[in-house]
């Protein structure tokens, strides 16, 4: 990464996904980084391209329509930003793929899902997809990472490492957020740039990504409900009715408003796992709401690193979501999905990882790292275990309680408490 040849640029901080951009060029004629405005993928994609056109320049686009050939004509691997612009590149790039020998060619980066299908079936083989994030807190340097997933699901380890972060540390993470646009501001000019891109995904990026206007009003409005409302199931139906009791949105309507809160990747619920279970239990399928970055959430609610020190009820839901955030970021490139887990008997799981072969951990999140605290979420997770099906169960790699801080260790019952200011790839 990095080479001589790249576009990487002075004081680029090496990212998580990296190492998947960098496998996906071996193995495919082109990638695709999609994830919301701001978290790296330009930065990143330079770091392994050695051209570059940024179609949200209008020359480059007029270009692109023009005469996409020649732009296409640029040494490999050949960065497309904000590909979405001309939707029309993509068939002209799978065509490429096929005429040109060996890997590697393109990366496109995309702030927005279209709306039409023009992806959705002609890049099969030829374009992999990747999810992009905002920064980890392993990548931004508040955690050691010296407790790696990968080794712990592998068992090649047993976590065991001291947090040197504070809760306040922790705090202040939850608000300035992993932009990599904030990492060298001021805190309070951290929070501030959160609040201000709020503001223009409502007002621009929506409208930018859907080609329809919505009410930026109705939208901020939804995802400060959202914010309230932070890893926890709550239907579309309620936040309707949260939204104006007297005459909510229709139905129609709200689906629009979440549909386009997704395909610009700020909203990005957590699905359900429904494992199979030795118990009678009904697995409940509603997924749990998540914001991108805890960040957004603690802006829309108007939290302050002070004012969650004080309200641990909001902390811990900002602390969950900033996990649930982590740990998709690290688990992608094992090849791991990310759940929760929730029952009729009303067990719950926080957080749910499972690779292609079926192995799973079961982890959860608590703020609060006292022994009670401790225990009653070991006694979750060993009842998820027990309720599982024996197939399923000999397939459970890890269960973990991820705390703030303090110590990464092994529990007697095999339980590993890992605070996420230790975790890392």
């Amino acid at each position: 990464m990095g080479g001589a040849n790249t576009l990487s640029m002075p004081g680029y901080r090496e990212r998580v996904a990296g190492v998947e951009v960098e496998a996906a060029l071996r193995r495919r004629g082109a990638v695709l980084i999609q994830g919301a405005r701001g978290t790296g993928k330009t930065w990143t994609s330079r770091d392994h391209a050695c051209s570059e056109v940024r179609l949200d320049d209008p020359d480059m686009l007029a270009l692109a329509e023009t005469d996409p050939d020649h732009l296409l004509s640029r040494p490999p691997p050949l960065l497309i930003d904000e590909w979405q612009h001309a939707p029309a590149l993509w068939d002209r790039i799978r065509r490429a793929c096929d005429d040109r020998p060996g890997t590697g060619h393109f990366i496109l980066t995309g702030s927005a899902r279209p709306t039409d299908s023009i992806t959705r079936h002609t890049g099969t083989g030829r374009i992999t997809r990747l999810r992009m994030r905002p920064m980890t807190l392993f990548e931004t340097g508040v955690s050691t990472g010296e407790v790696s997933l990968r080794d712990v699901l592998a068992g090649n380890a047993r976590p065991a490492a001291e947090s040197r972060a504070t809760l306040l540390d922790v705090a202040n993470a939850v608000c300035r957020g992993g932009w990599p646009a904030g990492l060298d501001l001021p805190q309070d000019a951290a929070v501030a740039a959160v609040r201000d891109y709020i503001q223009e995904a409502v007002r621009t990026d929506i409208e930018d990504a859907v080609g329809v206007r919505h009410n930026p009003d109705a939208l901020e409005s939804l995802l400060r409900l959202i914010a309230h409302n932070l890893a926890s199931p709550v239907s579309a139906a309620k936040l309707g009715r949260d939204m104006n009791p007297a005459s909510p949105p229709a139905t129609p309507t709200l689906a629009s408003y979440l549909d386009a809160l997704h395909r610009i990747f700020v909203l990005e619920d957590l699905p359900a796992w429904s494992p199979a279970l030795r118990s009678k239990a009904t697995v409940r399928k509603a997924p749990k709401r998540h914001l991108v970055d805890p960040s957004l959430a603690a802006a829309l609610v108007g939290a302050s690193p002070d004012g969650l020190m004080a309200d641990f009820s909001m902390f811990g839901s900002l602390f969950e979501s900033l996990a649930v955030r982590d740990l998709r970021v690290y688990a992608q490139p094992l090849g791991f999905d990310t759940f929760h887990y929730h029952d009729s008997d009303e067990l719950e799981t926080d957080i749910v990882i499972q690779g292609l072969d079926g192995t799973w951990a079961a982890l959860e999140v608590k703020l609060n790292s006292g022994p009670r605290q401790i225990e009653e979420a070991a006694t979750a997770l060993k009842r998820l275990r027990d309720k599982a099906h024996k197939r399923r169960a000999n397939q459970l790699a890890l269960m973990a309680v991820v705390t703030a801080t303090k110590t990464a260790h092994m529990r007697p019952d095999g339980v590993a408490v890992i605070p996420l200011t230790t975790l890392g790839p």
